[in-house]
C-alpha cells in the first residue's frame, strides 16, 4: 500500500519536471528552437491553431527559423501572431516562407530570463514538496488507522524523502543548465 502511494507521488514529481522542461524549451536563449513557437496560436478560419499545425518549422542555422505554411493564405496571420506574441521576434516574409532571425540577447534581457527561470524552478520545487507532503500525510493516516505498522510508515516516509531529494536535485540541474545557456554570450 505504501509502495503504491510512493510510486504515485514519484509519477507526479516526474510530470512536474517534464512540465518544467517544456517551460524551459519555450524560453528564448539566443538560439533558434522550433518549440519557441509552441505557445503561439494563429487565428485560422476562426479557430486558434498552433503554428506547428499550420506550417513546417525548420532551423536551418543556429539563430534562424524558417516557417513554411502549408496554406499560403495563412502566411500573414502567422506573421501577425508571432509579432503579437511576447517572444520579441521580428518575422520577415517573402510571400512563400517566413524567416525569423533570433537576435542576440541583451544583458538586461538575459537577467530577466534568469529571473523567470528561477521562478519556474522554485515553483517546481514547491510542487514536488507538496507532492511529498501529500504522500506523507496519506502514509500517516494509514498508520493512524493501523493499516500499516509504525516501522513501515517510517520506511515509507524515508523512501519518499529520498525520492524528493532526487527530483529536487534534477530540478536544480535543469536550472543550472538553462541559466548557463541563457548567460553564454
Amino acid at each position: 500500500m505504501i509502495r503504491e502511494i510512493n510510486q504515485d507521488a514519484e509519477d507526479r514529481m516526474r510530470k512536474a519536471i517534464e512540465t518544467l522542461r517544456k517551460e524551459f524549451t519555450s524560453l528564448r536563449a539566443g538560439r533558434a528552437n522550433p518549440s519557441m513557437l509552441d505557445k503561439v496560436t494563429v487565428d485560422y478560419y476562426g479557430v486558434p491553431t498552433p503554428v506547428n499545425q499550420l506550417a513546417n518549422v525548420a532551423v536551418p542555422e543556429p539563430r534562424m527559423m524558417m516557417i513554411q505554411p502549408w496554406d499560403k493564405s495563412s502566411l500573414p496571420s502567422i506573421e501577425k501572431a508571432i509579432l503579437k506574441s511576447d517572444l520579441g521576434l521580428n518575422p520577415s516574409s517573402d510571400g512563400q516562407v517566413i524567416r525569423i532571425v533570433i537576435p542576440q540577447l541583451t544583458q538586461e534581457r538575459r537577467s530577466e530570463l534568469v529571473k523567470v527561470v528561477k521562478k519556474k524552478t522554485e515553483d517546481t520545487r514547491v510542487a514536488i514538496r507538496n507532492i511529498r507532503r501529500d504522500a506523507n500525510d496519506h502514509i500517516k493516516l494509514l498508520e493512524k488507522e493501523h493499516e500499516v505498522s509504525e516501522d513501515d510508515a517510517k520506511r515509507g516516509q524515508e523512501d519518499m524523502q529520498k525520492a524528493t531529494d532526487k527530483f529536487i536535485k534534477e530540478v536544480d540541474h535543469l536550472y543550472t543548465v538553462k541559466e548557463q545557456e541563457i548567460m553564454e554570450v
